[in-house]
């Protein structure tokens, strides 16, 4: 089978890691006899400066009909005093809202190798392995009305809508307890049922959904609540699953625990398991260019595209381990170094994780 992938560098580090990545899957293609035909398109500001806009069109005729997108990232100070709906993160919106990739797969996974970098004690963070999974088309980011506008008193006010309807919350919460049946059966569902409406519904319907998965254990708890237990004792959880701009915030807290946001990959799916995969970290500008980008996020970005749009799970696992194996070597880009071990650029730690491949 010949799978159809979408690549998009897209901005500041972006160009970087996505070329080590597709590096890897080009290896593990070859490894193991798979085909892959590729097509580049441009998204965000790259989009911006060739075509004017954040998302062409052409761009999301190639992505409807590719198996999987893998993108770097998005953005930069460059073209942020841009009018806001020519932004460059608006083209992400619009081609996750395009393609309906509803359900955004964040792990916050610690590499044993990894605990010291992490800013927690070690026992706190230690054997650490959750999910959380982000509504990622609706809520705030989406709601309309939306805008600036100059109220009664003459004052200027800024409003959004956080609007939640019950079929998107269903739709999030049947992903979230499917991820949760093959992990540790163990959901929390995270809300501000006491101050919003919007996550009243969105606790409703989470707790009607429980009595269809009866050997998952549901619990609710308050956004809030949920930053401060995140730190406090991250290990108590094992599958989130929360709103657009709630899972945010929660994931990037999350990506912390595991000492560096370069290590984190993440999914956004639709209801038939096509997907769209980056790093959860951004652009960086400020680092673009010098080659000391860590393109773990991005090849682990593509481990988690083998094994829920390609159905290669062993494609997966060798990624996992190839980058577990460089990692034991003691090979560090700089924003996961520590004494004693030794500091790499992007394109080295690429090469080692295609090196480590083949052993």
């Amino acid at each position: 089978m010949t799978y159809k992938i979408l690549l998009i560098p897209g901005d500041g580090i972006g160009t970087e890691i996505a070329a080590e990545a597709q590096k890897v899957l080009d290896r593990v293609l070859k490894l193991n006899g798979g085909q892959v035909e590729y097509s580049y398109g441009l998204l965000g500001g790259a989009s911006i400066d060739e075509t004017g806009v954040p998302l062409h069109e052409e761009t999301r005729a190639l992505a409807h009909g590719s198996d999987a997108i893998l993108l770097g990232a998005v953005g930069g100070p460059k073209w942020d005093k841009l009018d806001h709906n020519l932004k460059p993160e608006q083209g992400l919106l619009q081609i996750r809202s395009s393609l309906e990739l509803f359900s955004n797969l964040r792990p916050a996974m610690l590499f044993p190798q990894l605990a010291q970098a992490s800013s927690l004690k070690n026992d706190v963070v230690s054997g650490l392995d959750i999910l959380i999974v982000r509504e990622l088309t609706g809520g705030i980011y989406f709601g309309h009305p939306r805008g600036i506008r100059i109220n009664d008193a003459g004052e200027r006010e800024g409003f959004n809508t956080y609007i939640y309807r019950e079929h998107e919350i269903e739709r999030i919460g049947r992903s979230a307890f499917a991820m949760a049946r093959k992990r540790d059966k163990r959901l929390c569902s995270i809300d501000k049922a006491n101050v919003l409406e919007a996550t009243v519904l969105w606790r409703e319907v989470m707790t009607s959904l429980a009595s269809e998965y009866s050997d998952v254990e549901l619990t609710h708890m308050y956004v809030d609540n949920a930053a401060m237990q995140l730190v406090r004792d991250p290990k108590q959880f094992d599958v989130l699953v929360t709103g657009n701009m709630f899972g945010d915030i929660l994931s990037d807290c999350a990506a912390m625990l595991t000492g560096s946001i370069g290590m984190l990959p993440s999914a956004s799916l639709d209801k038939n398991g096509r997907g769209m995969y980056e790093p959860v970290h951004g652009s960086a500008p400020d680092i673009a260019g010098q080659g000391i980008a860590n393109p773990l996020a991005a090849i682990l970005s593509v481990a988690m595209m083998s094994r829920y749009s390609l159905n290669e799970v062993a494609w997966a696992d060798q990624i996992e381990r190839a980058v577990s194996k460089v990692l034991d070597q003691g090979l560090r880009t700089e924003d996961i170094y520590t004494d004693g071990m030794t500091k790499v650029s992007t394109s080295e730690m690429g090469a080692a994780v295609v090196d480590m491949l083949d052993h």
